[in-house]
């Protein structure tokens, strides 16, 4: 039977975004399968013979460094892990260079490291980029720049899962495809025989965080809660998410021919304006505004601006223009936007009806603490983390240039 929401989408997506996963691409030995790079060139030659676009999101550099070396083990030395990892991107790279060529197509490597995209002129320019490789018929290879990425400088993206999603939010890609060692979501782990995929998921909420069952070990950084977690910020973005096996030689075909090939996590009804993405879940928030429940139903259910009254707590140190995360008092973070007032003019306005502002600062500069403008919701439903992603211990299993602070979009 086809499912017209399938089929509608593989006939809208002209732009794909393919993140393909560690134990997709390496063996039980750590060696990349070349039979497996293969497979899937052919399938991106077999995308755009259709007249699409493809991103690839590839993982891998660090498997494929500890093949080339001869190595058993991860090493745990940053340096040395950092090292495996440079060796291996050329691998990598190399590889997909040789099987795209012969089918008379170009691979393009780009490297990023978080602080790309946190800047809003270093953002533009790498859509910029992506966007003219693109025209040019190339297929980006993207990958975290290992050799430089340090977690505890914050400079790393955490996994491929979210700088996959990054990625198509940047391009505003209709279409996400993650592709694992599992078919997709299952309603419990897909070892038990009674597990049944998950074919749609209308809408992320605590009750699909809590099927994120994963185990640690091996190459992999990501897993289940990591994919889930991505397929939220696309489809609050407006786009939509597959999860599916990269194991099936023709899982990419299958899907634009609208086939029901693993799990689609399904999109909002609208798109959130460029600058808003690059608002909710790519700049780098410089503290954190706790509101009670009547602020966050505004702003989450009416799509109001926050004011003055509804703040009970305020974190971190920011300036007037700065991105402040908004969240509600047991700490999910649920909106982003651009504070209209300082650290210490918003400490001592917080709690204040809007009439009473001018009183206490000696002067009214705005009604609104955040502009509903310069406002992005990032969670409406999933229980989160101060950060910002999906937490998985709760116990419930033409927009380009930012607008005037306080003032409207630019249209």
């Amino acid at each position: 039977m086809t499912d017209p929401l399938r089929t509608d989408l593989a006939a809208s997506a002209n732009l794909i975004v393919v993140k393909v996963g560690t134990r997709v691409l390496t063996g039980p030995d750590g060696l990349l399968d070349s039979a497996r790079i293969e497979t899937l060139g052919r399938q991106f030659d077999s995308i755009l013979a259709q007249g699409r676009q493809v991103v690839l999101v590839s993982s891998g550099a660090v498997g494929a460094g500890m093949g080339r070396m001869g190595l058993t083990k991860r090493p745990q030395e940053l340096a040395h892990l950092q090292a495996v990892a440079a060796i291996g991107q050329s691998c990598l790279i190399e590889a997909y260079e040789r099987v795209l060529r012969a089918q008379g197509r170009h691979a393009a490597q780009v490297l990023l490291v978080a602080d790309d995209l946190k800047d809003r002129a270093r953002y533009l320019n790498i859509r910029n980029t992506l966007r003219a490789l693109l025209d040019y018929g190339a297929i980006p290879i993207i990958n975290e720049n290992d050799t430089v990425s340090v977690e505890e400088l914050r400079t790393s993206f955490g996994d491929n899962d979210r700088l996959a999603a990054l990625v198509a939010t940047l391009l505003g890609a209709p279409l996400l495809v993650l592709l694992s060692d599992v078919e997709g979501l299952f309603d419990r782990h897909p070892s038990d025989p009674s597990a049944t995929r998950l074919v749609t998921v209308p809408r992320i909420d605590a009750s699909v965080a809590a099927l994120a069952r994963d185990r640690l070990g091996g190459l992999s950084k990501g897993g289940m809660a990591s994919k889930i977690a991505a397929a939220g910020i696309v489809t609050e973005a407006g786009g939509h998410c597959i999860i599916a096996s990269g194991r099936d030689d023709h899982v990419l075909e299958q899907i634009c021919r609208g086939e029901s090939s693993g799990t689609l996590f399904v999109g909002r009804e609208t798109t959130m304006p460029a600058w808003k993405r690059w608002l909710g879940w790519s700049a780098d928030a410089r503290g954190k505004v706790i509101v009670d429940a009547g602020a966050r139903e505004a702003v989450v259910d009416r799509g109001r601006s926050l004011l003055a009254a509804g703040i009970t707590a305020i974190e971190g140190s920011f300036a007037t223009g700065d991105v402040v995360s908004l969240a509600t008092s047991d700490g999910r973070v649920f909106a982003r936007g651009l504070v209209n007032y300082s650290l210490d003019e918003l400490r001592r306005i917080a709690g204040l009806k809007t009439e009473q502002i001018a009183a206490v600062l000696g002067s009214f500069p705005y009604e609104e603490v955040v502009h509903r403008d310069n406002l992005a919701i990032i969670n409406r439903d999933v229980p989160m983390s101060p950060n910002g992603s999906i937490n998985t211990a709760s116990p419930i299993g033409g927009d380009d240039m930012p607008p005037d602070i306080g003032g409207a979009a630019p249209r």
